[in-house]
């Protein structure tokens, strides 16, 4: 357990929240002060590995990472950020009828290619749910279900989300409600964003059915109290998908932009208006404060990090003075880092690229500069394509794993083109979803004000040349065998 301070008395001030981030890979819990946001204590667990998975996993982690926080029986509200898109298939009891299929399993593709067709095109997905199908929203996975195990469909009589779930586990489980935000209900494929409805037409489309949905909550909705022996009593947010929770995190404003760089990169901005980007470049989500968060994913982020200093030989520290000592554009090398396809664009069998191999360029150095300036690239592709959509860009905040690098947030500003601002080191997911159990005890239009630590701002002369170099040449890579 993670401890910062002696805790709050709940009766006489704001009181005590929690926050869930059950993501792939793990799950973690803060406790918070509710009116300051100060860390009391945490705690974490893992998940397993893999693409489906029973929902069963996520409960005992939730369940060791509370333990691992020292329990949460002082708190008042809690609420859960958890990873996007899984189909969890309940039955009429409130049991999972199969394993989720999580974001990263790759079968729908063909399934996403086939719904595209049917409804007219990419345009006329973008147009009714904001989003171009890929293999990561929900709808595709119900597709493949319904292809592969009909029997699967007649057993289900409810589909929900990763977060839905274990805010119904929360709840009680069985027959309680199940119940949604907007934001992590905007990446199903079946949700509208734009008019905040469930497309039930595409649903059955897909899924040959109509299963109950669990009903959209406003962002500070109570959502219920709970009723699971970890947090007895305590008031239950609505949930949100992570990336909604991150931007909830880091205190986000309209015209923030959010830049991840973790497993994935995301580019995401928080808009008052909603996007339709025929492209596929842009996913027209909705964020956890009522308003919009047109996001852009690519698959290649931290890991390109690791591969090049894997190649070096090197640790991350020494991957970063490296790249710092070569010169900006790398002497005109350039790297492709569709080291594992990529999403954003899509070209799902593509590998990296190394472009501009000379003599002089044969340096570690100019290979580290050119691996970070080649990752800050592909995330600057995706900021581009968030204007082009109308969306108002303002600062530009640095966050996930990727941000620890020296030499990608010192290069940031110069291939983005504008100041960075990287907050401390955080559990953001988990702080958005502690912040949203504060807002539903504090009520009112807007979250509480909290500040969760310092945060240090980045500057440099904008490098175009790296970005006009990086266009030349980034269509120009093999197929994998």
């Amino acid at each position: 357990m993670t401890s910062t301070g002696a805790g709050v008395d709940a009766g006489g001030g704001a009181g005590v929240v929690a926050g869930i981030d059950s993501s792939t890979q793990s799950c973690k819990v803060v406790v918070r002060d509710a009116a300051t946001g100060e860390l009391l204590r945490s705690g974490r667990a893992s998940h397993p590995d893999g693409s489906e998975v029973d929902p069963a996993h996520w409960w005992r982690a939730l369940e060791q990472a509370v333990a691992d926080a020292g329990g949460l029986d002082d708190v008042d509200a809690l609420a859960v950020g958890a990873q996007q898109h899984g189909a969890v298939l309940l039955d009429e009891a409130g049991e999972v009828v199969r394993p989720a299929l999580l974001w990263n399993d790759g079968r729908s593709a063909a399934a996403a290619e086939a719904l595209t067709a049917e409804l007219g095109g990419p345009g006329a997905w973008a147009e009714q749910v904001g989003s171009v199908l890929v293999a990561s929203l929900t709808i595709t996975k119900l597709r493949w279900i319904a292809e592969h195990e009909p029997d699967a469909v007649g057993r289900t009589a409810a589909v929900c989300l990763p977060h839905d779930w274990l805010t119904h586990r929360l709840a009680g489980g069985g027959t309680a409600r199940l119940v949604t935000d907007r934001g992590d209900a905007s990446g199903t494929g079946y949700f509208a964003p734009a008019d905040g409805t469930y497309r039930t037409d595409l649903l059955e489309r897909a899924f040959g059915a109509v299963p109950s949905l669990p009903d959209v909550l406003g962002p500070a909705q109570e959502a219920g109290t709970s009723a699971s022996a970890l947090s007895r009593g305590a008031r239950l947010g609505p949930g949100t998908g992570d990336n909604m929770a991150a931007a909830l995190g880091v205190g986000a404003q309209v015209g923030d932009v959010v830049v991840s760089i973790g497993t994935s990169g995301v580019v995401s901005v928080v808009s008052e208006v909603p996007t339709h980007d025929p492209s596929g470049l842009v996913a027209g989500f909705a964020d956890a404060t009522g308003r919009y968060l047109p996001l852009v994913c690519t698959l290649n982020a931290a890991r390109v990090l690791d591969a090049a200093a894997r190649m070096l030989g090197v640790d991350h520290a020494e991957l970063s003075r490296l790249a710092l000592s070569a010169p900006p554009g790398s002497g005109g090398l350039v790297l492709v880092p569709y080291l594992e396809g990529e999403r954003t664009p899509v070209r799902p069998d593509a590998t990296g690229a190394l472009h501009g191999l000379t003599l002089a360029t044969s340096t570690p150095a100019h290979l580290a500069r050119a691996t970070v300036e080649g990752l800050l690239c592909g995330l600057a592709d995706g900021l581009d394509a968030l204007e082009a959509q109308g969306c108002a860009i303002g600062r530009v905040v640095l966050v996930g794993g990727g941000a620890r690098s020296e030499a990608v947030r010192v290069l940031a500003p110069a291939v983005l083109g504008r100041p960075v601002v990287v907050p401390a080191p955080g559990e953001y997911v988990a702080d958005g979803a502690a912040r949203q159990a504060a807002w539903v005890l504090a009520g009112g239009d807007a979250p509480p004000e909290w500040t969760l630590g310092p945060s240090e701002t980045f500057e440099a002369d904008p490098t175009p040349g790296v970005r006009e170099r990086y266009a030349q040449v980034r269509d120009l890579t093999a197929t994998q065998l």
